[in-house]
């Protein structure tokens, strides 16, 4: 019989894998997943902001990286000094073709950095392995939904002509 602990670890990066990069049915639909829609972004579409107020796809995802970085040294337990969550958005800024290949491949290794982390069975051995593991999926996946958002209100833009 799987342990409660075994069987949360299975869970979580199920959830995790989800998010970034294979459906399993658990809450996203077929083709996507953070890393799919990713695919499909072009540079001009990553440095888009839908109004003023709203940051750019680029920044969602440089603010996705940090993110996964700044739980997985809490789990540890070695995050060091505060964190500026704040930059990211005060600091959006277009992305050139080579900006943005190089920001999704940085988020493709966050995701298998974070995967490999909550891999280890001695990660759920930590206080905050379970709560850190589920703010990662949620969290990620808020970002993942702000970003079809805007590409689904870009290319509609673009589709009726604006």
């Amino acid at each position: 019989m799987e342990r409660a602990d075994e069987r949360l670890q299975k869970e979580a990066l199920d959830f995790l894998e989800e998010t970034f990069e294979k459906h399993h049915g658990i809450y996203l639909d077929k083709g996507t997943t953070f890393l799919e829609t990713l695919d499909s972004v072009t540079d001009d579409e990553a440095s888009y902001r839908a109004t003023d107020k709203n940051a750019s796809i680029a920044a969602h995802v440089r603010h996705a990286i940090l993110y996964l970085r700044v739980l997985e040294d809490h789990i540890r337990g070695t995050l060091q000094g505060k964190v500026n969550w704040r930059e990211i958005w005060e600091n959006d800024r277009p992305v050139s073709p080579e900006q943005w290949k190089a920001l999704v491949a940085e988020l493709r290794q966050a995701y298998a950095r974070a995967r490999q982390f909550l891999e280890d069975p001695k990660t759920w051995e930590r206080e905050d392995a379970f709560g850190g593991s589920i703010a990662m999926i949620v969290h990620t996946a808020y970002h993942l939904g702000a970003v079809r958002q805007s590409l689904a209100l870009m290319r509609a833009r673009v589709g009726a002509g604006s």
